[in-house]
């Protein structure tokens, strides 16, 4: 690189840093944050799941919810609760599978009574409500109750929900919304669900 180059590289660099440096010194709102990880690309409870790791890796506490996902073994789990994670597990399992508006329903509401209290609990910093969306599509669960929870939540918790299809109003909420985007994915061309990488 020329020094004619470095110089304009240097300049360019230099604008980056001060835009970063105002955005940080404006940003002093000090709160818990809710994100919602929709789309339908792989890797939105990967991603709520990378939090909780940085959550419990700071040394503060975080509580898992998961919907859906049912007995399927989860290696997420597996290592979290090692780590004193506390997880809710909706144990029906896929909801194609059981076929049972009922049973799912029942089973969805007894595993939003721990969602309830732990959105109660300031000593919980982050929760990750894993595949909610789904409950609230099936109306397995009252979004209205669902909002009404995370909107009276402690100040300082965090709270995601991951899923397909969130609702409107749980983005129009969100602080922050990410939107996963399926490009392709094994599964669709043929390809097993691998242990340690799918589940």
């Amino acid at each position: 690189m020329t020094e004619k180059n470095q110089e304009k590289h240097k300049a360019r660099q230099q604008k980056v840093k001060e835009n970063v440096d105002q955005k940080v010194a404006q940003a002093n709102i000090e709160q818990g944050i809710f994100q919602v990880i929709t789309g339908n690309g792989k890797g939105k409870s990967t991603s709520g799941f990378g939090t909780v790791a940085r959550c419990v890796g700071h040394g503060m506490k975080a509580a898992v919810v998961q919907f859906i996902k049912g007995n399927w073994e989860c290696g997420e789990r597996n290592l979290l609760e090692k780590a004193g994670v506390p997880f809710a597990v909706m144990k029906t399992g896929f909801t194609w599978e059981t076929q049972n508006r009922e049973t799912d329903t029942q089973a969805a509401q007894a595993t939003w009574l721990h969602a309830k209290e732990w959105l109660k609990d300031e000593s919980i910093d982050l929760i990750l409500l894993d595949e909610l969306t789904y409950m609230v599509s099936y109306d397995y669960l009252d979004l209205d109750e669902v909002i009404e929870a995370i909107e009276n939540r402690p100040k300082m918790q965090s709270v995601i929900i991951t899923g397909r299809g969130a609702h409107r109003r749980l983005t129009e909420l969100a602080d922050t919304v990410s939107e996963v985007k399926n490009i392709k994915h094994a599964f669709e061309a043929g390809v097993k669900a691998q242990k340690g990488f799918d589940f």
